[in-house]
């Protein structure tokens, strides 16, 4: 079992959400936080916010790569990892986002 710690995170444009965080052990060792305000029947302007981190914390072999358009904005990510227990650590990272993006966006997925 593993500890899961409710915290407050203020995004850029000043929402406030709740998030939870916990740590992915194994070789190495990720933090991973995510939360959301759940869906709020809108886009950008009116909708809701979701949030993301995945943090090496030690001994994790990655690399990211943000894609960017011609004015500098995001367009997409990209992640490289060396090493099988990177590998075990992400999937387990990527299942706990999941399960509290779910959870907090307070919708039935199936």
């Amino acid at each position: 079992m593993y500890e899961v710690i409710e915290k407050r995170k203020m995004l850029p444009d000043g929402t406030d959400i709740s998030t939870y965080t916990r740590e992915v052990v194994s070789a190495n060792i990720l933090e991973v936080e995510a939360g959301t305000t759940g869906y709020q029947g809108g886009d950008t302007g009116h909708g809701g916010r979701t949030y993301f981190r995945i943090q090496d914390a030690a001994s994790t072999d990655m690399d990211i790569h943000v894609m960017r358009d011609r004015f500098g904005d995001a367009t997409g990510f990209e992640v490289f990892l060396g090493g099988d227990c990177e590998l075990e650590t992400t999937i387990r990272a990527l299942k706990f986002i999941t399960k509290v993006l779910e959870e907090e966006s307070k919708e039935v997925f199936d």
